[in-house]
């Protein structure tokens, strides 16, 4: 393994729009490269540029605390910022892989999280995120915190040959419940499915079911892309070690899309073996609103709300409005209780929808909603 340490100019990162998956208009993450080394890791893709091999060259952003400091304290900006989640994690890294041991550049960065009061969500498939209990625990009773754990499957076996580096599910699942146990809302986001083998219904089921007992509060599901180059070239050997006769399946759903999609086929019937599981255990395949509503902008809260629900939709293969009203309400310059009497005017906005977004303003939910993001 090669550490390269560096001085970063900049470390929170600003999204354009609310980011409806993580309920987060900022993130961070302080690595490049993950010692973690996932065979199917899209941090390994080209396009991101990740130097060196991308399991074992790890780059450090050292300074990162310092400028983090910066660009957190709300005396040092002009503007505050955006009510909304920040993101630690995600990208081509993970905030808790083995180096964050030694640096504990994660653990900094919540404490300066805690001191100036933001919520916070983490994704990791990280079982270290427990060395950080006790401020997690602080800034849940300010703020409020979510512990996202990535999976692909709960399979022991499976994950550790694609995810050898990584602690097991089973430990993973343990850590939910400490985090449960303690008041922390968690979430799993089960992705990617990798074809022909966690994505069975037997598979998925066990899955949501391990989740489900462990008591996280919801569970997002995607399959798995798989880019042409680094990417591709890197998972194929790992593939043909021991699952060699798979490889012809993978080249038939897999046929070189610029975003490294398989077929809209295989999504499709993916989505169908999910949903089926999904309804069986009641798991929200959405962050619930009330995990949120209390931290958003009006704006952003009922953009957030309705994109959920036209995802949802769509998954069964329904038709949906709510994205184009979801992408109206996002572009409004005004909040939208200033125009609550004139809503049926936004593109995508009928009469069922005004009632929607008017629950919503009145009460930070609907009921359509919860029967949606709970079924």
């Amino acid at each position: 393994m090669a550490i390269t340490e560096i001085n970063a100019k900049s470390v929170l990162s600003k999204h354009k729009r609310i980011d409806s998956w993580f309920v987060a208009r900022y993130s961070m993450n302080f690595y490049r490269g993950c010692m973690h080394n996932c065979a199917y890791c899209d941090g390994r893709a080209d396009g991101y540029y990740v130097k060196g091999e991308f399991g074992k060259d790890i780059t450090i952003k050292t300074n990162a605390i310092e400028i983090l400091d910066k660009e957190l304290n709300p005396e040092k900006k002009r503007k505050p910022l955006t009510p909304s989640f920040i993101l630690l994690g995600g990208g081509v890294s993970d905030s808790y892989q083995p180096v964050e041991k030694k640096y504990e550049i994660s653990r900094r960065a919540l404490e300066l999280i805690l001191k100036y009061n933001y919520p916070v969500q983490i994704l990791t498939k990280s079982t270290l995120v427990e060395r950080d209990m006790d401020l997690l625990i602080e800034i849940n009773k300010k703020s409020k915190v979510i512990v996202n754990f990535s999976f692909s499957s709960a399979n022991d076996e499976i994950s550790s040959y694609f995810e050898p580096l990584v602690p097991l599910p089973s430990e993973r699942l343990e850590t939910i419940s400490k985090f449960k146990s303690n008041g922390i809302s968690c979430g799993v986001f089960l992705m990617p499915v990798i074809p022909f083998i966690t994505d069975s219904e037997v598979e998925i089921e066990n899955t949501i079911k391990k989740v489900k007992q462990a008591g996280a509060d919801f569970i997002i599901f995607s399959g798995m892309t798989l880019k042409e180059g680094t990417q591709k070239d890197y998972f194929f050997n790992i593939l043909n070690k021991s699952y060699p006769w798979l490889i012809e399946n993978y080249k038939k759903i897999y046929t070189g899309s610029e975003w490294g999609q398989a077929s809209a086929t295989y999504y499709q019937n993916l989505t169908t073996v999910f949903n089926k599981a999904i309804s069986k255990y009641k798991l929200p395949q959405r962050i619930p609103a009330n995990l949120f509503n209390k931290i958003l902008y009006e704006n952003d809260l009922i953009t957030v709300m309705l994109e959920q629900i036209d995802y949802i939709q769509k998954s069964k293969g329904e038709p949906s409005p709510y994205g184009f009203a979801a992408y109206s309400i996002n572009q409004l310059k005004e909040p939208v209780s200033n125009i609550k009497n004139n809503l049926q005017q936004l593109k995508g906005v009928g009469k069922f929808i005004e009632k929607i977004i008017l629950e919503i303003l009145e009460t930070g939910t609907s009921k359509y909603y919860e029967k949606i993001i709970n079924s």
